[in-house]
């Protein structure tokens, strides 16, 4: 039976294999590697983990509800995405969108940032563009942004809560932006 088990998205799954690890860890130890290597904040470019931590906020979470909100949504479209698009576009796609949101976060605000949400609207606006159509944009694209947009930023306004709402936003766009960027290049090979 395990036989017939396939490891279908390795780069899915060992995102997620790894995001329960260091959940682990950070129950093990009171979160202090949570704090020291899963979460990015403002730290001088002299910390050693400064440069994991801008990749490694990804992989922390809170708690286990954080976790499982993130990749409940990260296991039902990442599969789909990495086939299509093939593991090592995906992989470099998550890299960039955790630098970018990790980034931001450091330059905008005073206060740590974890989780895989930037990750998981990433990956939301970019399942848009799975059947898109040459020269075409399609409307479920449209009613995504105006629909995701619009939630996150009257959240900002209205949200009292400790959820980074432009990691949503910036995630999300970067999805778009990787969507449009590979359906652009993908038409130029085929031309």
């Amino acid at each position: 039976m395990l036989r017939k088990i396939q490891y279908n998205s390795p780069v899915i799954l060992t995102f997620t294999i790894l995001s329960f690890v260091s959940l682990i860890l950070g129950g093990i130890t009171n979160n202090f590697s949570t704090v020291l290597l899963f979460s990015v904040y403002k730290s001088p470019l002299s910390d050693i983990f400064f440069y994991f931590r801008l990749v490694g906020h990804v992989l922390g979470h809170a708690n286990f509800q954080h976790f499982l909100s993130n990749f409940l949504i990260i296991l039902l479209i990442g599969p789909v995405l990495e086939e299509k698009y093939g593991s090592k576009i995906m992989i470099r796609m998550i890299f960039v969108t955790a630098i970018i949101t990790g980034l931001l976060n450091i330059l905008l605000f005073d206060t740590a940032l974890l989780g895989a949400s930037g990750i998981a609207f990433m990956l939301i606006l970019l399942s848009s563009f799975v059947n898109t159509t040459k020269g075409k944009i399609p409307l479920t694209l449209i009613l995504i942004i105006i629909l995701f947009i619009g939630q996150e930023l009257i959240d900002i306004f209205i949200a009292n809560d400790n959820i980074s709402q432009l990691t949503h936003i910036v995630g999300g766009l970067c999805g778009g932006i990787f969507g449009f960027y590979i359906d652009k290049e993908k038409r130029k090979a085929s031309a």
